[in-house]
């Protein structure tokens, strides 16, 4: 049974997710969601109130791809995106002088220590709904266990649910991805700040698994 994980965005700004070209990537922030996640997941991203008091919904999206071992920072494929921060160099990984987000002193919490690198897991999806500053909380109205389960949530993620909580995550997928065939609907809420975007502890440096 594939795996439903929803969390809170504290910031939204085109660099987790990252969404180009139709495709949604998750590269940076949120290390316990791309370590565990697998293709066939489900992912919510939810505005957190202090980007959004409503809660609104920020994306959906399948996981479509996962890239392991820092593939996704040496795969020419994947040039020109703005979460692809890091470059490999002498064998050791390092952050791209300039890039948009993070800095110098990030590439442990997003990758990993030196030589293993057991944080660098990008996930992807071509499969998705990204609503960005256009989302709505119309689906607190619909679904109440979501409603509650994301207003309760602090930092983190939620991955084990209870069967109601779960239908209702289910239910709001299942009815946001029939409404429009349009991958991207809205743009990120903010403009990226270098060396500023997503450097807190709600960033993903702690993170944690909730259930219920």
């Amino acid at each position: 049974m594939p795996k439903i994980y929803f969390y809170k965005l504290t910031c939204d700004d085109g660099g987790a997710p990252c969404v180009q070209d139709g495709l949604l990537s998750l590269a940076i922030c949120k290390p316990m969601i791309r370590s565990t996640a697998e293709v066939g997941d489900l992912i919510f991203g939810f505005a957190a109130k202090s980007l959004f008091g409503d809660n609104r919904l920020i994306y959906i999206a399948w996981v479509t791809d996962k890239k392991s071992e820092g593939e996704y920072y040496l795969n020419k494929r994947f040039s020109g995106r703005g979460d692809r921060i890091y470059r490999r160099r002498a064998g050791r990984f390092e952050w791209r002088t300039r890039a948009l987000y993070h800095g110098p002193g990030d590439v442990e919490s997003d990758l990993g220590s030196y030589p293993w690198y057991d944080r660098a897991n990008v996930l992807l999806s071509t499969n998705l709904r990204y609503f960005g500053k256009s989302g709505n909380s119309d689906y607190k109205g619909r679904y109440p266990l979501v409603r509650d389960a994301v207003e309760s949530l602090g930092q983190g993620h939620r991955v084990n649910h209870g069967e109601a909580l779960r239908q209702e995550l289910v239910s709001l997928a299942n009815e946001v991805f029939r409404s429009t065939r349009r991958k991207i609907l809205g743009r990120p809420t903010t403009l990226p700040r270098r060396g500023v975007s997503h450097r807190s502890k709600s960033c993903g440096v702690i993170d944690s698994e909730g259930s219920c």
